[in-house]
């Protein structure tokens, strides 16, 4: 029997079962009186709240190991032999690489997608604005979104302020204009806001001063149903975040901290940023007021919460005529979240997408205005985005992809620095010596941008080579369902390969799916 609980012991957290686990606990099914205390448990006992977060901080991102009773693995993409929509049903004409990926999103302002993807929010989190430059160029280059998270100008320490309002922000600039120097047409930079950068006055000084035109409020996300939180190493920055209006644990003006930090008894703290109340009049403030300082395209991002939160979402994006409303499910991942939490609470993504399709068709039904829709949770290849879209279709145009979109930048990273330390590792050694010779895409951005190659870091490249990986593996699916643009992806290319799959998504079993069709080809008249 499967068990869908996580146990006493991760990597993600750095700890282990000493012996195999009870199953509903996790701890040793013997606990032994004199073990070092490896476990979650054990560890917890002197390192208290360190152990509620994956290690180390700002070296990794982390997803929920959790095993759902249903996921998008139980789902199966339908080819067909038959046909060809979007496309001559010529084979001369019908080829997998006239298969368009290109999307349009948005209500009045346009933003056209080379491939239906954009990745996570890059917050303020250490491996978020390391990893910022080979991201933003990347997705420019891609033709995608890249959004720019929270707390940008919170936690920018250079950042000035004049009358509790940002006026600079040296961090934030550097994330708009990177993305800006190499967008060419496809794709946009999107600024999200929420309780304390709308204090601070964010969405103002990125419009008005750094020319963004797209907004995303936060609601919250699928890995955790709290607000953000970093790690701060020094008392001088845990005082200066906490002046600004952020949560930060343990206090940093209590002495008792105070000389329990100076004595080396803890070495971090944690600022976190506060939830949002979400009201609908105040909603309908936000998005008005978003768009009179100048915001032309605004999305509103959503976590897990229970059903009834997915119902608001839904509606106050549809009464306020938003353009974009992303739904993030549990089992995705983050920069940092508490890992219980981001295990054990939440509607799981492929649960959430099948209520989500259908709140919209009954919206549409009636009338409503459906904004375009995007799902994030989980997602990593080709074959995610396709089941993505067509469970959701005609309603979701778009896959959001953290985790799987800063693995490309960070791998690239590395190969430039070990190329430039002489320590290639051997696993790509084998590929060549150069950029140019591991990197399969580089020659093609060679040619394109010519003199300005030299200018695209290995990051980039990386990213650049992931998305056209998954552009070409997207274009494979959608020829062998013979759907040749995105828009034509629809429910009927899918099948449910359980029954439990089939009650939560709507989808046919696969034991039943055709099976008119079928019948009337066997014993109908051809």
């Amino acid at each position: 029997m499967t068990n869908y609980g996580t146990p006493n012991a991760s990597a993600a957290t750095g700890t282990k079962n000493r012996v195999d686990p009870a199953p509903s606990s996790g701890i040793c099914s013997a606990c032994l009186d004199g073990c070092p205390g490896l476990c979650e448990i054990g560890k917890s006992s002197f390192r208290g709240r360190e152990v509620l977060y994956p290690v180390p901080f700002g070296k990794v991102t982390a997803g929920a190991v959790k095993r759902y009773p249903v996921d998008y693995s139980h789902l199966n993409i339908q080819g067909t032999c038959v046909g060809a929509i979007g496309v001559e049903a010529d084979p001369d004409k019908a080829i997998f690489t006239n298969a368009s990926t290109e999307v349009e999103i948005g209500n009045k302002y346009k933003i056209k997608l080379k491939l239906p993807i954009f990745t996570g929010a890059l917050g303020s989190t250490n491996i978020a604005r390391d990893n910022w430059e080979g991201m933003a160029i990347g997705s420019a280059i891609s033709g995608i979104m890249v959004v720019i998270g929270e707390n940008i100008v919170g936690m920018d320490h250079d950042a000035e302020f004049r009358n509790g309002k940002v006026i600079k922000s040296p961090e934030l600039e550097r994330r708009v204009n990177t993305f800006k120097k190499w967008h060419d047409g496809y794709g946009a930079i999107v600024l999200q806001q929420n309780v304390e950068d709308g204090r601070l006055g964010s969405p103002e000084y990125a419009v008005e001063k750094l020319g963004v035109k797209c907004l995303e409020l936060k609601w919250g996300q699928g890995a955790k149903d709290i607000g953000g939180e970093v790690k701060l190493k020094t008392i001088e920055r845990a005082l200066e975040l906490k002046k600004k209006g952020y949560v930060v644990v343990p206090d940093p003006e209590d002495p008792v901290v105070v000389k329990g930090f100076k004595e080396g008894a803890f070495k971090e703290f944690e600022r976190h940023s506060k939830l949002g109340m979400v009201e609908y009049d105040s909603f309908m403030s936000s998005v008005e007021h978003l768009r009179k300082i100048g915001a032309q395209f605004i999305s509103l991002k959503t976590g897990a919460f229970r059903i009834a939160d997915l119902a608001r979402a839904m509606r106050f994006a549809s009464d306020a005529g938003i353009d974009l409303l992303t739904i993030d499910g549990a089992g995705g991942g983050t920069g940092m979240s508490p890992w219980r939490m981001m295990n054990e609470w939440g509607v799981p993504t492929i649960y959430l997408q099948s209520i989500a399709y259908k709140f919209a068709k009954e919206l549409r039904a009636k009338g409503k205005y459906v904004p375009d829709l995007s799902i994030a949770g989980g997602f990593s290849l080709e074959d995610h985005i396709f089941k993505a879209i067509a469970l959701g279709a005609p309603f979701f145009k778009a896959v959001c992809m953290g985790r799987a979109t800063m693995i490309p930048a960070m791998v690239g990273k590395n190969i430039q620095r070990w190329l430039s330390e002489g320590k290639l590792p051997p696993e790509i050694k084998k590929y060549g010596e150069s950029v140019e010779t591991i990197f399969v895409n580089a020659e093609t951005l060679r040619s394109k941008y010519g003199k300005q190659y030299s200018d695209i870091p290995a990051a980039a490249i990386g990213m650049y080579t992931f998305c056209d990986r998954l552009q070409l593996g997207l274009q494979q699916l959608m020829a062998g369902a013979r759907k040749f643009a995105i828009e034509h992806i629809d429910r009927t290319d899918l099948i449910s390969l359980t029954r439990e799959a089939a009650d939560v998504t709507g989808l046919p079993y696969v034991m039943e799916s055709d099976m008119k069709e079928a019948k009337n080809i066997l014993f109908g008249k051809i």
